[in-house]
């Protein structure tokens, strides 16, 4: 007996298996072309879970309770993103001013330059937030210069 299309109830289209094409040959079971590829002898894989995001943050105080690391200072912040360098950021949180002569401005150089190299870090989208207005606008404009997608945020 072969496959057939036949019509239901509801007057739509159902396919009826045969024997012959039914896995084991038992009838009931789904045939293994209409089996998702995560199948093996009919027991349905469990699909692994989804990554967590990469969220980094520099900043001297905030907590950042949402972020999966943080760096205190510029030097503990290019590490970070060095560490990051062949992943995804989903997102980057960027204090400009880290306290005494520090600030964020070698993190943004390290970016600039890997754009300008044609390698830019892949990060979703980075937020500047900072208490210091002329500071935050110049990290804006020169993270924006390299197409990184950046918003001003409060944190």
């Amino acid at each position: 007996m072969a496959d057939r299309l036949e019509r239901g109830r509801d007057d739509l289209p159902r396919l009826v298996i045969s024997r012959e094409n039914v896995r084991g040959g038992v009838a009931g079971c789904v045939p293994c072309f209409l089996r998702s590829p995560d199948c093996d002898d009919g027991q349905v894989k469990e699909q692994p879970a989804a990554p967590a995001p990469v969220i980094l943050g520099i900043d001297v105080l905030r907590p950042l309770p949402w972020a999966t690391r943080i760096a205190r200072t510029s030097h503990e912040g290019i590490r970070l993103l060095q560490e990051h360098r062949d992943s995804f950021i989903d997102e980057l949180w960027l204090d400009h001013d880290l306290g005494g002569d520090d600030s964020i401005m070698p993190v943004v150089t390290l970016m600039e330059e890997a754009a300008f190299d044609g390698q830019p870090f892949r990060i979703g989208t980075v937020f500047v937030h900072s208490a210091n207005p002329i500071g935050s606008e110049t990290v804006v404009r020169s993270l924006t210069r390299w197409n990184y997608q950046v918003r001003r945020a409060t944190a």
